[in-house]
């Protein structure tokens, strides 16, 4: 196992830093082929719940949870919702924060600020931030992504309409331009619509999501399908925190929401759709995240995790608590199957990885307030000219009614994504996105077209048109603000989206098959129709290629006699030994272990519960047994665990547990755990206990744990799986503990009393 300190990726990144070519301009940036994690390592110590926009200037600027991001400089105070720009989205510089003390509204009462999420709509930014103190969402505008902010008030009325927390907040925006605010804590997540100037929601609230500690939802739609990302189980305990990103996807922005094994985000019981968990290799607490989109079309998750080397920031005044280290991560997202994950499901990257894509093979952004590079075709060729202004710097702009285009002069492949910023500030204008372009007779066209206020695309080859497709743009379309084009042709399907702010949220998609002939290597461009064409960052590259296939899950192996037991005697195998037993009522028969839940624990200082024991064999393995709970009252358990002692243990339980915000209900979890020692805290805390949740729980289960001795770090690994079925399986992250004391294979049947479980075999497998 390779560890790598904040320290060591600070290093890192100065040095692939220190390589690239000073330059002010975004497109014209040399490209690193790597990056390693965290990206903000040279910038700041942490960075919490992390959104990412590309402003219209060509940089993208990342937005934080009010933080001591600057402790490793001396500073002991907080940055209030910290801003971080980059080039490249792999080295960042700080650049400023969204209040000061002296800035910051009196409204929030001097709450700390949160998880801000950033969108850009009709030619300003809204930045949208939780403010806990308050229980509410407020919202702040800028001309520009570092300000300077103006407050727009609270989101959300007093009691708004959700079952928990009102915070963790994210924007999206629905073909057609109707808009939704996400938000909830600890435990539901809810969905409104929004007024039409964004700034408050309206009507009806849908609760989306619910589950023990749901939190931090982010919406995207994809081919027909709109995706919740949210985390589960904790962000911010340190060594202990079982964060994971997890996804359900829905065909309506309200759902219902399912998984990946088809269960409602709704339903009392935890859910599968694992994006990324903790990997094993140093990343715990991997969430909260957002997402963007590189210049070749490729997704990248945006989300922050803490170092397990480093968990702990320094005390910091005025807060009673340890905050813990959540530098910002970027890794690649794959869509498989219809189903996000990041990096085919490896988890977190800790070595050198692939950069994103952050430079053009062709276009440019006219920042040097020039055309070099450009070529004016067209009866309207002498109508091109820069401009600039603060927002998006330089940009071109088009004058007279004649037609033009203006074309990059490198080429770009025949698998292509282009991209342009778009506006048209005259009515009856267009202005288009040129691809595969050739002449003024082979090319393909996605314009905006203000006349006839649609979207319009046409392939043209051999000088003849191969017809138009029209799709209408919505009513208020804002024309004379930037709107995002993309169209990227793979094969001969040509898709076009039609956004604000590049976040996967586009006002309008249209997808046609082109004709074999039009599918080329040419230039990209602009076309202006008509007066006030203007355009920005206009550009393309090779079209990213998706990976298709997930890496593999650890699978049983080989069966290991003297390891298990079918539970099919008068009495147990030979080999179990129990630890404070046996426990009453436990026993065989019928071909199972029935084991009457123990009103009793296994939990930090309290160690009353029985555990029944035996040796595990050495090297790697996977153990498993299948587990029959009836629901209880609630707060009952019972599962597996490799048991150490009574404080180093690892645990995956069905726990039936009680609803926070009701009365009398309950909810069921696989909860997979580790207890251990923990880093100096303040207060010290010497013991920790920490969850991730894993899959759906049913009342006959199937439970794994997949062992690993790592022994380059010295530690127990050990990753955990359950099933429904015995087929299909959900897998969490990883968790890991000092390699003393050695472990014991295990059950438990613990909490409190009031069902009873029943055991069906424990099989070990060589792994």
């Amino acid at each position: 196992m390779t560890r790598r300190t904040g320290r060591t990726a600070a290093v890192l990144a100065a040095l692939l830093l220190a390589a690239l070519p000073a330059t002010g301009h975004a497109a014209t940036t040399a490209p690193p082929t790597t990056y390693t994690n965290p990206v903000t390592a040279d910038a700041v110590d942490t960075f919490p719940d992390p959104a990412v926009i590309r402003g219209k200037d060509g940089y993208w600027y990342a937005y934080g949870t009010q933080n001591p991001v600057f402790q490793s400089r001396g500073e002991t105070g907080e940055r209030t919702l910290p801003i971080l720009k980059s080039a490249d989205l792999t080295h960042w510089e700080y650049a400023g924060e969204v209040f000061t003390p002296a800035t910051q509204p009196a409204w929030h009462g001097g709450s700390r600020l949160w998880a801000p999420d950033i969108r850009y709509t009709d030619g300003h930014y809204s930045l949208y931030y939780s403010v806990p103190d308050k229980d509410t969402v407020g919202v702040a505008t800028a001309p520009t992504p570092t300000g300077p902010w103006t407050d727009r008030g609270a989101v959300l009325d007093s009691d708004s309409g959700c079952a928990t927390g009102d915070i963790d907040q994210a924007r999206f925006t629905d073909e057609g331009g109707q808009t939704y605010l996400y938000w909830g804590s600890y435990d539901t997540i809810c969905v409104a619509r929004m007024n039409a100037e964004r700034t408050r929601t309206v009507g009806t609230v849908t609760e989306v999501a619910q589950g023990r500690r749901v939190e931090g939802g982010f919406v995207v739609r994809r081919d027909g399908f709109y995706y919740l990302f949210y985390s589960d189980a904790g962000c911010c305990d340190g060594a202990y925190s079982g964060y994971q990103v997890k996804v359900g996807r829905a065909t309506s922005p309200t759902g219902p929401f399912t998984d990946d094994q088809g269960v409602d985000l709704m339903a009392a019981t935890s859910k599968g759709g694992v994006v990324v968990g903790a990997g094993g290799d140093g990343w715990i607490g991997t969430g909260h995240n957002s997402l963007q989109t590189d210049l070749s079309g490729q997704d990248w998750l945006v989300y922050h995790a803490i170092p397990a080397d480093d968990p702990d920031l320094d005390p910091v005044p005025g807060i009673d608590r340890t905050l813990s280290r959540r530098p910002m991560l970027i890794d690649r997202l794959d869509w498989i199957d219809g189903w996000p994950v990041v990096r085919a499901g490896a988890g977190p990257s800790t070595g050198a990885e692939q950069a994103p894509v952050s430079t053009w093979e062709a276009g440019g952004d006219f920042n040097d307030g020039s055309l070099s590079g450009w070529r004016a075709r067209g009866a309207g060729a002498a109508g091109w000219a820069t401009a600039s202004e603060p927002d998006a710097g330089g940009y071109v702009t088009h004058s007279g009614a004649a037609p033009a285009h203006l074309v990059s002069s490198d080429t770009a492949p025949a698998k292509v994504r282009a991209e342009a910023d778009l506006r048209v500030t005259s009515a009856g204008g267009g202005a288009g996105l040129l691809l595969a372009y050739r002449d003024a007779g082979d090319h393909v066209v996605a314009r905006l077209d203000r006349d006839r206020g649609a979207l319009v695309t046409d392939v043209r080859v051999a000088g003849v048109s191969r017809g138009e497709q029209v799709t209408r743009l919505p009513a208020d379309f804002a024309w004379d603000t930037w709107h995002h084009v993309s169209a990227e042709l793979r094969g001969r399907q040509l898709t076009v989206e039609v956004g604000s702010d590049r976040l996967r949220d586009a006002l309008a998609t249209q997808r046609r098959t082109v004709p074999a002939a039009a599918v080329q290597a040419g230039k990209v461009g602009i076309a202006a129709r008509g007066a006030g064409a203007q355009a920005d960052n206009v550009g393309a590259v090779r079209l990213y290629t998706p990976v298709t296939r997930r890496v593999a899950e650890p699978r049983p192996g080989r069966l290991l006699s003297g390891y298990g037991d079918e539970f099919d005697g008068t009495a147990l195998a030979a080999g179990w030994s129990w630890v404070r037993g046996p426990a009453a009522g436990a026993g065989t028969g019928d071909g199972v272990l029935s084991w009457p839940t123990q009103a009793a624990e296994l939990h930090l200082a309290t160690n009353t519960a029985s555990v029944l024991t035996r040796d595990a064999p050495k090297g790697d393995f996977i153990v498993e047994t299948k587990l029959r709970l009836a629901s209880g009252p609630g707060n009952q358990q019972a599962g597996l665990v490799l048991y150490g002692d009574d404080d180093h243990y690892f645990k995956l339980v069905h726990a039936v547990l009680p609803v926070s915000h009701t009365d009398g209900e309950v909810t069921h979890v696989t909860e997979f755990a580790k207890e251990g020692a923990r880093p100096t805290t303040t207060p010290p805390t010497p013991v920790a206990y920490g969850p991730m949740f894993g899959g759906a729980a049913a009342e006959t289960l199937w439970l794994r744990l997949a062992y690993h001795a790592d022994s380059a770090g010295n530690e127990h690994e050990v990753r955990a799986a359950t099933s429904t079925d015995g087929v299909h399986w959900t897998w969490t992250g990883t968790w890991t503990l000092p390699a003393e004391p050695a472990l014991r294979i295990g059950l438990v049947a613990l909490n409190t009393a009031g069902a009873t479980a029943h055991f069906d075999y424990v099989r070990t497998y060589r792994s």
